[in-house]
């Protein structure tokens, strides 16, 4: 009975362990990546629509000159479905030091409007043409 359940749960395990994702999942070369952006995420204060008035045009202003630039190549306000305020924004940027430098440049930061923000990897597999 002690066999059966260890092997039971043994094999419990590995069901489970090979049904998820790998964390670290390394592409071979024959998979192919269309290009590697970067996802910034902002988690914004609850009454940003009230106090980001005299930081907008700054933080647009970023935005823009990095699109100019070609490093943003879009971004906007995210939140829950059926909510006017937004909870955050999503900027996708075609490299990691260009999602730095907004950072580092947008008002909204220095104002406290970001309540936290986080850079990700993102490899488009698939995109229109």
């Amino acid at each position: 009975m002690m066999f059966g359940v260890a092997f039971g749960r043994a094999s419990l395990l590995a069901f489970f362990a090979g049904s998820r994702p790998m964390a670290g999942r390394h592409f071979t070369s024959s998979t192919a990546l269309r290009e590697t952006q970067y996802l910034l995420r902002y988690d914004y204060i609850p009454d940003v629509l009230e106090k980001r008035g005299p930081y907008r045009e700054g933080h647009l202003g970023v935005a823009k000159d990095l699109i100019a630039e070609g490093k943003c190549l879009s971004g906007g306000p995210t939140g829950e479905v059926g909510m006017e305020v937004p909870t955050g924004a999503l900027f996708v940027f075609t490299d990691e030091e260009s999602a730095k430098l907004f950072v580092e440049k947008d008002p909204y930061v220095s104002a406290g409007i970001v309540t936290g923000h986080s850079i990700e990897e993102w490899n488009v597999v698939v995109q229109k043409e």
